[in-house]
């Protein structure tokens, strides 16, 4: 895996990244420094997690034929005070309607959390990070907590 990143004006923070199969990505940083067009590098990278969670879990609820109407992955993280502000604790919820039931939908976060999801797996070695979910607007539910000390399940 290649990433190759020009920054075009060095007076602005815009970095435009593309992959190794031509797919851009931008990243910006907020005023006076960039002009906040695109996302900083620390939200894209939560922003990974949430995309690569919601593919393993959508992938697996369709082989269990539990396919929601609605699914949405809201991602929350608190980050240190001092520089270099890394992440302290990262929380995220799967959100899906009430076509989904709860026991399919908790054991697919469960296998992206603990198993499938590279990016959850990095950042696990890091930071703990909450795995949750929620249907219909329902209560939060919390299926694993990964993290440097290990893997724990409610």
């Amino acid at each position: 895996m290649r990433i190759v990143a020009t920054i075009p004006d060095p007076m602005r923070m815009r970095v435009q990244a593309r992959t190794e199969d031509g797919h851009p990505i931008e990243m910006d940083t907020d005023p006076p420094d960039g002009d906040g067009a695109a996302a900083g590098p620390r939200e894209a990278l939560l922003a990974a997690l949430a995309g690569c969670t919601a593919m393993d879990v959508a992938s697996i609820l369709r082989k269990k034929r539990e396919v929601p109407g609605r699914y949405e992955i809201v991602v929350e993280a608190e980050a240190a005070e001092e520089h270099p502000q890394v992440f302290t604790h990262i929380v995220v919820e799967h959100h899906v309607d009430a076509s989904v039931a709860a026991e399919p939908l908790r054991r697919s976060i469960e296998l992206s959390a603990t198993r499938y999801c590279p990016v959850s797996a990095m950042l696990s070695r890091a930071v703990e990070i909450e795995h949750r979910y929620r249907i219909a607007g329902g209560a939060s539910v919390v299926v694993a907590v990964t993290g440097p000390q290990g893997r724990r399940t409610p």
